[in-house]
């Protein structure tokens, strides 16, 4: 029973698909630049047009936190969660035109939903989206991409950023915290999206 409920657990919160062509390549908003190079990789490699990275910063912060992990590689002053992956993007060879800007949203369901803002104002289409985000947040960051964009297919390409994996979460204190946390979250906010 142990071993299911935690290989149960570790398929709800870590979401991963493949590659796909895609209209748009989505970056929720953070300090780490791993999903944005990840990002950089898929554009450069053909898979979509475009990429918006969303963040201002973190409520929890009110200004953004910094550069997170590679920080003698990202060096400099960002005011903005989307700041910092923006200067990731092209330090990895995505040029400005195909950069969407948001960078307004303080968590979450405010990068999916000011997001979705963006698309339309630009005019895309979304038939078909890669969502680059953090390993243990793919779940969250689904539910909310999949709330403003309810007629896009997704595919989440996760990235691990702090040694948190499907396979060790429950080996360690931070990792038991981190995906329970998740799980706490992703219950707790979709009951508020069900009272909308």
């Amino acid at each position: 029973m142990r071993l299911s409920f935690i290989e149960e657990t570790a398929d709800f919160i870590f979401m991963e698909g493949s590659p796909c062509m895609a209209d748009i390549i989505f970056v929720p908003g953070n300090g780490y630049p791993q999903m944005a190079e990840r990002a950089a990789k898929l554009w450069k490699a053909g898979f979509a047009p475009y990429v918006l990275p969303s963040g201002k910063y973190s409520t929890a912060f009110g200004e953004f936190s910094g550069v997170l992990d590679k920080k003698e590689e990202y060096q400099g002053t960002f005011s903005t969660e989307w700041e910092f992956l923006r200067e990731v993007l092209v330090k990895n060879g995505v040029p400005d035109y195909a950069i969407l800007r948001e960078d307004q949203a303080t968590y979450t369901e405010q990068n999916a939903r000011y997001s979705r803002r963006v698309t339309e104002h630009a005019g895309i289409t979304v038939k078909r989206a890669m969502l680059c985000c953090k390993n243990y947040h793919a779940r969250r960051a689904y539910l909310y991409y999949q709330q403003y964009f309810p007629n896009t297919v997704f595919h989440v390409l996760p990235s691990c950023v702090d040694g948190i994996d499907r396979n060790n979460w429950n080996k360690t204190k931070e990792g038991v915290l981190a995906v329970t946390g998740e799980v706490t979250r992703i219950i707790y906010q979709f009951s508020l999206l069900v009272e909308d």
